[in-house]
């Protein structure tokens, strides 16, 4: 019977609030966990919300094409990714915020860089949200068990959700001890935050009425990020995607992806399959591809591939165009994405680079739109780019300073040159308000509901109190 006394110990293979949140490696485990589900949402979905609905992807229908609906923007709420990732996210900043403080800390550094990691990322997410949905429930609330009060709440406005989400990213810079970068730069730093931040300024300079004011906060944001040492552009383009060298020095924040950690990303789908590759491949294109693997479902567009000059380092980075030799006629055979690549192993291609948030090419170019929309000449930050770009061959590609809606043209044409493939796209394109001019499905729609994306009805069928998008079919 002095057995029995087992019975009133804590089981060890349950964790519950009660028996977690006690020690700093509790909350270190937290923390992985809060960005392990924002990789969840990286992995196919941010290419989908980020870049599907541009004009940078088309379809050769080597092995089938399940994305056509979001490139012919041919969307309704029967289809499409939900928002249930995120509050994952969200909810495990929330764990943090609500739980961290009370946890004792040798150092209380720590706990102040896990606290502002926390805010920063429930920043981002929601940042991410609102573009992709208008307004979306606001959940501040840490939830460890279900209660409708917390869960089932209608849908905040975007006004509202801004304001959240700037003091979010005020509370973050205020926390981080220092502006170091911690290994891998795949966790929210203070100069990853600094951009975050200069995003959702553009955002709401341009889109809700910010002006003068919200452009100002831009581009003090950018050049917060211009003051902190280890930061810089990369010489080569193509060395900020080598799989070698991922934290490299260009690199803001990356979503960490490791081989046997996480599943292939999204590039998977841009890469030519050796099931379909054919024989007639010319031997030095083949070498280039070489060790197969991926899905070939998107393909670079013909349109993006004749935006970049041969002179521009970029082209082939971005992508190679794919020819066969057939009773000596050459013949076009597909095009496949050069970003992402992952590594060979054993000689199967894996897909886990890092999926890149920000770098500092993004910060020179906001800079340039921040610039532009106060007036300012943004020449600086257009040449430094352009330099890397095309080397030796600047001056025949040389910015030159024009009007405001010149200039605007200019810096979109250079972020769809520099940052295509990165779930950029169609956030830029809906900034710019140039979607309905430069998308081919949306062309003369000009219909601002559409610029959202419809809220899946598996989402609705949960959430009670959240209405509907208007524009999308049911």
């Amino acid at each position: 019977m002095g057995a029995c006394d087992i019975l009133d110990v804590d089981p060890t293979s349950v964790i519950t609030a009660d028996s977690f949140w006690k020690t700093e490696s509790d909350a270190e485990g937290g923390l992985a966990g809060m960005y392990v589900f924002l990789r969840d949402n990286t992995t196919d979905n941010m290419f989908i919300w980020g870049e599907m609905r541009s004009e940078t992807l088309e379809s050769e229908a080597i092995v089938g094409d399940n994305y056509k609906k979001y490139r012919d923007n041919d969307l309704s709420a029967s289809f499409g990714p939900t928002w249930e990732k995120f509050y994952a996210t969200v909810n495990a900043a929330n764990l943090l915020l609500t739980k961290v403080p009370e946890i004792p800390f040798t150092d209380e550094s720590k706990r102040n860089l896990i606290l502002a990691q926390a805010h920063a990322m429930r920043a981002f997410v929601y940042f991410t949200m609102v573009k992709i949905w208008g307004g979306v429930p606001l959940r501040t609330e840490a939830m460890e068990g279900y209660d409708p009060a917390k869960v089932q709440k209608a849908r905040a406005t975007e006004e509202e959700l801004f304001t959240f989400i700037k003091n979010d990213i005020e509370d973050a810079l205020g926390l981080f001890p220092s502006t170091a970068f911690e290994t891998g730069r795949n966790h929210w730093s203070k100069a990853a935050t600094y951009a975050l931040k200069a995003d959702v300024y553009l955002w709401t300079a341009r889109r809700k009425n910010g002006g003068e004011t919200d452009y100002r906060a831009a581009l003090g944001a950018c050049e917060e990020v211009q003051k902190i040492a280890g930061i810089r552009l990369l010489p080569e383009f193509k060395d900020v995607f080598a799989y070698e060298n991922k934290g490299n020095d260009e690199i803001l924040m990356a979503v960490n992806y490791k081989l046997n950690e996480a599943d292939n990303n999204y590039f998977d789908m841009m890469h030519i399959s050796p099931a379909t590759i054919s024989p007639d491949i010319e031997p030095e294109i083949l070498e280039i591809i070489g060790a197969g693997g991926g899905l070939m479902e998107q393909s670079p567009s013909k349109h993006l591939r004749e935006q970049y000059s041969p002179d521009d380092s970029r082209k082939d980075a971005t992508f190679l165009e794919i020819y066969k030799t057939v009773e000596g006629e050459r013949k076009y055979y597909g095009t496949m994405a050069m970003k992402g690549r992952g590594t060979v192993v054993s000689g199967v291609r894996y897909f886990v680079d890092d999926i890149i948030l920000y770098r500092y090419a993004d910060v020179l170019l906001m800079k340039a739109e921040a610039k532009n929309g106060l007036g300012e000449d943004p020449t600086d930050e257009m040449k430094e780019v352009r330099e890397r770009a095309y080397g030796e061959k600047y001056a025949d590609h040389a910015f030159v300073n024009g009007t405001p809606s010149e200039n605007d043209a200019a810096i979109l044409q250079e972020r769809l040159l520099e940052f295509a493939f990165e779930c950029k796209r169609w956030w830029d394109l809906v900034r710019f308000d140039k979607a309905f001019e430069l998308v081919p499905s949306l062309a003369g729609l000009d219909n601002p509901d559409l610029l959202y994306f419809p809220i899946p009805n598996s989402v609705l069928s949960l959430e009670p109190l959240v209405e509907p998008n208007p524009g999308w079919p049911m």
